[in-house]
């Protein structure tokens, strides 16, 4: 049902924003979007450096299934926007001891991988994912999207008879150690918590969705890297009449007898009858709004557990690396001491876990002839000093690590391009609270009906969308939150 005359602004064009202005401009509302910065896309942004582009956040497009389900509620299909790559391998793992694997999303494959490592391994691996599968069916058909404004609407019949078995009480390090007993095929099943800004020492089991994600659907590539799908979404929004502002930021939401009525601009004032904030939900809620109007204030974010920030390096070498796929894992031997430096005991890690996206082996047209296009992204504790001394020491340290550990001799002499981005950057660029890369991690208590509700406890008609609620973290993820916003502005529940 159409709601013309009626006024929306969305603040922030990440997924979650582009999602909700795709959504609410098709069902007939005035939409207008205002992006803080000069370009599209959040934390999914575009660097460009000559003929060098990074997409500077998200690299992994998985769950397809989500993707195609959100452009059917659109009327659309991904096949006509997205040229989509299923990966092989779907990522490559180099472990500190030299030992290499590939990760194929063939079955046949991995399984006899696993077995190499731990006899009946590969059984196990199948049955694991056997479980994953089902797990994921009942979670995305009945938990995930759903919107959650008490207990009663978490804990129902189905709950209680579903829920056990996607043990939601359990850890995933204890969960995972039923299955497999050697390290590194339980660093395999368990690196997929980076993606959820977790420890798989306090994640809930019931993430163990993620692995029928990695390997039952595959991981994927659209044409023109992940960017591509922001620009794709903003098409389809203005299609159906959003409006869509750059250099637009928000500074403040203006309410009036409990109700916003829009929101102020370096430029003016923008009226809205209802106004969806997608920028992060800390300076949403203690920037944004006056203190009267806060649902969430500081003593609440004090308490809270985030997801880690990230220390980037995108590189251009003038030469290309034969054994980098487009997905490459770096696993330190010493695992918990590397989660412990960012969750436990905040400090820039010495020998960390990391990941390196090199998509020129994908897509030409990421690096020039002959080059490489690199993406090196370590985790690190939010909040951490950020100086440029420590900025151009670390990123020695972590190239040096690099080339050792992955085996690329000479790496420095073919650096021509080199740009920085971590925990100040976030902070500045996206109003990310303590410069996290993700918000809040997905600890039990900061899941479902534990995480922050989409709509304002007390400001009405101001809602919510992105990683920060429901469902969680992940490109996937914000558009399925998109989705509940909808449902939130057209049936209230």
């Amino acid at each position: 049902m159409a709601q013309t005359g009626k006024k929306v602004v969305v603040i922030g064009s990440g997924f979650g924003g582009l999602g909700t202005a795709c959504l609410l401009s098709k069902e007939g509302y005035s939409v207008t979007l205002l992006e803080k910065n000069e370009q599209l896309g959040g934390r999914a942004g575009l660097l460009e450096d000559g003929d060098f582009r990074w997409d500077m956040g998200p690299s992994w497009y998985l769950m397809p299934d989500v993707f195609e389900a959100f452009f059917e509620s659109l009327g659309e299909r991904v096949e006509d926007h997205l040229q989509l790559e299923r990966l092989n391998p779907g990522y490559r793992i180099f472990f500190e001891d030299g030992d290499v694997v590939d990760m194929t999303g063939d079955l046949a494959i991995d399984a006899a991988t696993f077995d190499r490592y731990e006899a009946g391994a590969g059984e196990k691996l199948r049955e694991y994912l056997r479980l994953s599968e089902y797990q994921y069916t009942i979670a995305m058909r009945d938990f995930v999207p759903k919107n959650y404004d008490s207990y009663r609407d978490f804990f129902t019949r189905q709950a209680i008879v579903e829920g056990p078995k996607l043990h939601v009480l359990e850890s995933m390090d204890r969960y995972v150690g039923r299955f497999f007993t050697h390290p590194k095929l339980r660093k395999i099943i368990q690196y997929t918590l980076v993606f959820l800004g977790s420890s798989p020492y306090s994640t809930p089991a019931l993430y163990n969705i993620m692995s029928h994600v990695d390997f039952n659907l595959g991981v994927w590539y659209p044409e023109g890297g992940i960017h591509e799908v922001i620009q794709v979404l903003a098409r389809i929004a203005k299609q159906h009449g959003a409006e869509i502002r750059c250099n637009s930021e928000v500074e403040r939401i203006l309410v009036d007898g409990g109700r916003v009525v829009g929101v102020q601009t370096a430029d003016g004032i923008v009226e809205a009858d209802i106004v969806v904030s997608n920028a992060d939900l800390h300076h949403t809620e203690t920037e944004l709004l006056q203190p009267v109007d806060q649902s969430l204030n500081e003593k609440y974010w004090n308490k809270r557990t985030l997801a880690p920030s990230a220390f980037i390096i995108y590189l251009g070498l003038d030469t290309t690396i034969p054994h980098l796929v487009h997905h490459n894992l770096y696993f330190c031997e010493d695992w918990r001491t590397n989660f412990d430096s960012i969750f436990k005991q905040p400090s820039y890690p010495d020998n960390p876990s990391l990941y390196i996206c090199c998509p020129s082996k994908t897509d030409p047209s990421v690096a020039p002839a002959g080059h490489e296009n690199l993406f090196i992204l370590v985790p690190v504790a939010p909040g951490l000093d950020d100086t440029p001394e420590i900025r151009e020491q670390y990123a020695s340290h972590i190239l040096d690590l690099v080339e050792e550990k992955l085996k690329i001799p000479g790496m420095w002499d073919h650096i021509i391009s080199q740009h920085i981005f971590s925990i100040n950057d976030f902070a500045s660029r996206y109003n990310s609270y303590k410069g996290s890369a993700l918000g809040l991690a997905h600890t039990l208590r900061q899941s479902a009906v534990w995480r922050p509700n989409n709509r304002s406890k007390k400001v009405r008609g101001l809602y919510y969308v992105g990683a920060n609620t429901n469902p969680g973290i992940g490109m996937p993820m914000c558009l399925i939150s998109a989705q509940l916003v909808r449902k939130r502005v057209l049936y209230g529940k």
